[in-house]
């Protein structure tokens, strides 16, 4: 990794410091002006149709209160944070918006511009039913809390259109290893076996569940965690990388650039045999009216099964008027309510943030993340609770050059994570 790049990402990150810490004399302004009903607008990035019918359980539920949901919805993560953090450093910040488990919302919380939702989380007893504890951890500074965990996604799901390997007469894989050793009968058959969208996001993704699952969570958690390059260099790390150029070679020409959604569609279509993505891609397989384990199976591949502890936050923006604070803490309030929390997850195919809510109506793909995650053993931390954004923009700049690039060697790719491992980024 260039020396440049490195240094030009330390001087933005001190760049954005500087402009909150300029901004925070300002006078914030909101919409929320009448009396008992309340007007909140929520920046998320939920667009896709899983998603859609997910943020509208939330927005169902708050106008159920008597009040008004004022949706923004902008595509793409970094998109729709980078618009929050313009608008609260412009001075004009929405009632909520949404956020990842991760560091990525850190320096809004030390520059001070993050309603504290402490009073609320303590007098519903936040701490006693947020599960896992990790993502307590996630939201807590100081001992307050700043944001809202409102689920728990996990990337290490592969989806399978069943009918696809019935057609061509093969199991469906529970590997990568069987996945690639059918992948070429798929191909013949006229079929694409790897449905992949060619965005950063999406290949960092894909590596990742393809690390998981040949080096297994104690392993990554040494290399991103603790920067432990004897266990970066043991051998293992270039298996994954070697089985994922392998994976490469099954994925279409339309790859560059597709949308995560119009991807999973391909495997519900049969157009595809397989896409590797979170738990989330269960919601656009409901939309379409598919049944898992009859039109579709998911599988976590590899010999130890984990539920990756990602997911999404909602954090709530300072703001000078009174009324908007009290509408952020109702909102808060609402996002981890039993009920809200049930209908919420179920269509948004992730878990709930809550152990004591109705599942009755979960498939088997979400009864399975269900079983798993209650086993403190088989939940896996994700690099962004370790690093900061930059961190993972770099590593995740190397993974899809190496996928892009086949003259990107094996070993180039190993000096240059190295690189990224002992940044300090």
């Amino acid at each position: 990794m260039s020396i440049y790049l490195k240094k030009g990402r330390k001087i933005m990150k001190k760049i954005f410091s500087i402009l909150l810490t300029i901004f925070i004399p300002l006078s914030f302004t909101n919409v929320s002006k009448a009396g008992s009903h309340m007007e909140a607008e929520v920046i998320h990035w939920w667009t896709s149709g899983g998603e859609q019918a997910a943020i509208s359980e939330f927005a169902k539920a708050w106008e159920e209160m008597g009040n008004t949901w004022i949706d923004t919805a902008i595509t793409g993560g970094d998109n729709a944070r980078g618009t929050t953090v313009n608008r609260i450093i412009g001075g004009n910040p929405p009632t909520a918006a949404q956020f990842n488990v991760s560091k990525q919302f850190v320096d809004l919380v030390e520059q001070g511009l993050l309603q504290s939702l402490e009073e609320v989380a303590s007098a519903e007893g936040w701490r006693d039913f947020i599960y896992p504890p990790e993502l307590i951890e996630t939201c807590e500074f100081e001992g307050e809390f700043y944001c809202v965990p409102v689920n728990i996604h996990s990337w290490q799901w592969m989806w399978i259109n069943n009918d696809v390997y019935k057609k061509v007469g093969l199991p469906v894989p529970q590997t990568f290893e069987e996945f690639l050793a059918g992948a070429p009968k798929i191909q013949e058959a006229g079929i694409i076996p790897l449905a992949l969208g060619g965005q950063g996001w999406q290949e960092s993704g894909m590596f990742d569940v393809v690390a998981s699952s040949i080096m297994g969570f104690p392993l990554m958690q040494s290399i991103y965690r603790d920067k432990d390059l004897d266990a970066f260099r043991d051998g293992r790390f270039e298996s994954v990388l070697n089985t994922y150029r392998e994976l490469n070679q099954f994925t279409d020409e339309g790859s560059p650039g597709r949308l995560w959604n119009d991807t999973t569609a391909m495997v519900i279509e049969g157009k595809a045999a397989m896409q590797v993505m979170g738990d989330w891609a269960r919601g656009e397989f409901a939309v379409a009216g598919k049944e898992a384990m009859v039109d579709y199976s998911c599988v976590i591949p590899g010999k130890e099964k984990y539920v990756a502890l990602g997911g999404d936050v909602f954090v709530f923006p300072k703001n000078d008027d009174p009324k908007v604070k009290d509408a952020q803490l109702a909102m808060a309030s609402m996002m981890v309510n039993q009920t809200v929390q049930a209908k919420f997850n179920n269509a948004k195919g992730s878990l709930p943030m809550r152990l004591d809510v109705d599942t009755s109506a979960a498939d088997a793909c979400m009864q399975m993340g269900l079983d798993l995650i209650q086993n403190p053993d088989a939940i896996m931390r994700e690099s962004d609770d370790w690093n900061t954004p930059a961190f993972t923009a770099a590593w995740g700049d190397i993974i899809s050059e190496f996928r892009n690039d086949p003259n990107y060697t094996v070993a180039q790719v190993m000096d240059d994570l190295e690189g990224v491992l002992t940044s300090g980024l």
